[in-house]
C-alpha cells in the first residue's frame, strides 16, 4: 500500500471505531486513547488522520447525515405524488434509516448535542438540508393562515428529533412503527391534512 492508502485505511478504521465508541460510551467518555486502541493505531497515527476527537465526530456525524439525506430524498422521489404519500415516505425513510442501527440514532440525536460547539454548524446544516426537502416536497400551507412556513418546518423537525431522543433513551423504546405513525400524524396535523 502507498502511504496515502495507509492513511486512508487508518482514517476509515478510526471512523468505524468512533462510530461504535461515540454511540456506546458517549462522546464525552470516548478518549483518543480508546479510539486508538479500538482502531489498532498509535496516538501519533491518530493525529496524522485527525486534529482531535471533535474533527472525528464531525466526520462521523456528517457521514450519517449525508446518508440519511440521500435515503429521504430517494424515498420522497419514489413516493406517490400526493402530499400524504410524500409525507409518509419521507418521514418513514428518515426514522427507519436512523433506527436501523441504534448507534446511528444515538449519534444523530444525542451525541451531537453532547459534542457541543464542534457540531453546531454541522447540525444547523443538517437541519437546513432536511428543511429544504420538506419545503420543496411537502408544504402546502394556505397563505391566509399567517404561519411562517420555515418556522413550521423547524417545529416538525424538532418534534421528530424529540421522538427519536425518547426512542434512544427509553428503557423500553416504543416500536419504530409507532414512532413513524406519531411523526406522520404530527406532520399531517401541522399541515392540517
Amino acid at each position: 500500500m502507498s502511504s496515502e492508502e495507509r492513511l486512508a485505511e487508518r482514517r476509515e478504521r478510526l471512523i468505524r471505531s468512533a462510530y461504535i465508541l461515540y454511540a456506546d460510551l458517549g462522546f464525552p467518555d470516548t478518549t483518543i486513547e480508546k479510539l486508538c486502541a479500538a482502531a489498532r493505531i498509535s496516538n501519533r497515527a491518530f493525529y496524522e488522520c485527525f486534529t482531535g476527537r471533535d474533527e472525528l465526530m464531525w466526520v462521523v456525524y456528517n457521514r450519517c447525515v449525508r446518508d440519511n439525506l440521500a435515503a429521504v430524498s430517494a424515498a420522497v422521489e419514489q413516493a406517490p405524488n400526493t402530499l400524504l404519500g410524500r409525507i409518509e415516505a419521507g418521514v418513514a425513510a428518515y426514522i427507519e434509516f436512523v433506527t436501523e442501527d441504534p448507534r446511528r440514532a444515538r449519534i444523530l440525536h444525542l451525541e451531537v448535542r453532547r459534542a457541543g460547539d464542534c457540531l453546531t454548524s454541522s447540525r444547523q446544516e443538517a437541519v437546513a438540508g432536511f428543511t429544504q426537502i420538506i419545503e420543496t416536497n411537502l408544504l402546502q400551507v394556505p397563505e391566509e393562515t399567517g404561519v411562517d412556513l420555515h418556522l413550521l418546518v423547524l417545529g416538525m423537525i424538532g418534534a421528530i428529533q424529540e421522538l427519536l431522543i425518547e426512542w434512544v433513551l427509553a428503557e423500553d423504546p416504543p416500536p419504530v412503527e409507532s414512532v413513524v405513525k406519531t411523526a406522520v400524524y404530527i406532520f399531517n396535523r401541522s399541515l392540517a391534512i
